[in-house]
């Protein structure tokens, strides 16, 4: 086994953090879990698993994950969120690697997402290639607070899997897309994105033109449509609740910090 930590960042995630570590515990000899004020039993059931676990208040998702990092022993960190797991494929690939950063100093992997039990595949859903093993020393998540992303400059693909459990059901989807969106706006809303009422049409239109067309939705069905339709719903909401943070500032009302979503 390779010198590995696995970090995790949790908030709220009894249903999913032992799955994850035991996950990730087959190629890492270390599991640091960065959680952000949960009230259930994450903390005492990652604590029981032998992580090491770090209270730490929401700062955004790379900042956040950023943070757990300076407690890593090792070079090499395997960043999952509690709802992802390690295909088999890919624990098989970690094990067999030679973790050498002058060669690659960042891996990255393909990624299935779930709606339940069922593998959405349509309309840019997969491959979702994301990379997720890095060396510290030479890479690290982008300090954005909403969907970040390594930086790394020698990446290789894997060719491997993460599981995604992304959504319990469809129900939960659009559950997601409200508290995502809400966290969408304000992380926008504090880099000085302006308001527009312009902006929640132009974007969602340019989502349904990008899923249903350019990447295929018009040719996967229901799956294809699904995607089109919660990806402009999406960025159609966190541009409309973007214009409602400015105007609540223009009528001198102070709009609350969104708290981080449960599954970041």
């Amino acid at each position: 086994m390779n010198n590995i930590t696995a970090n995790i960042i949790t908030l709220n995630e009894q249903d999913n953090i032992q799955a994850c570590i035991e996950s990730v515990k087959q190629v890492c000899d270390e599991v640091i879990v960065v959680d952000s004020g949960s009230t259930d039993d994450t903390v005492k059931i990652a604590t029981s698993l032998g992580a090491k676990v770090y209270s730490q208040h929401y700062l955004g998702d790379g900042p956040q994950k950023n943070h757990g990092v300076q407690f890593a022993s090792n070079d090499w960190i395997l960043s999952l969120d509690a709802d992802e797991r390690l295909d088999n494929d890919a624990i098989t690939a970690i094990n067999n690697l030679t973790l050498d950063s002058s060669i690659f100093d960042a891996f990255s992997f393909h990624r299935k997402n779930y709606v339940g039990k069922h593998w959405i595949k349509a309309a840019g859903f997969y491959p979702d290639t994301v990379v997720r093993l890095y060396n510290k020393n030479s890479a690290h998540y982008r300090p954005k607070k909403a969907h970040s992303s390594v930086k790394a400059t020698k990446v290789r693909n894997l060719n491997t899997h993460i599981l995604h459990y992304t959504y319990t059901d469809y129900a939960n989807w659009m559950d997601r897309i409200n508290k995502l969106s809400s966290r969408d706006a304000w992380a926008m809303y504090e880099r000085g994105i302006k308001s527009s009422v312009y902006k929640p049409f132009l974007h969602a239109l340019t989502a349904i033109v990008r899923k249903y067309l350019f990447k295929g939705g018009c040719l996967q069905g229901q799956d294809g449509m699904t995607v089109t339709v919660t990806t402009a719903f999406h960025a159609y909401m966190k541009y409309l609740k973007l214009n409602e943070l400015h105007e609540k500032k223009t009528l001198n009302e102070s709009p609350s910090k969104i708290p981080a979503d449960k599954h970041q």
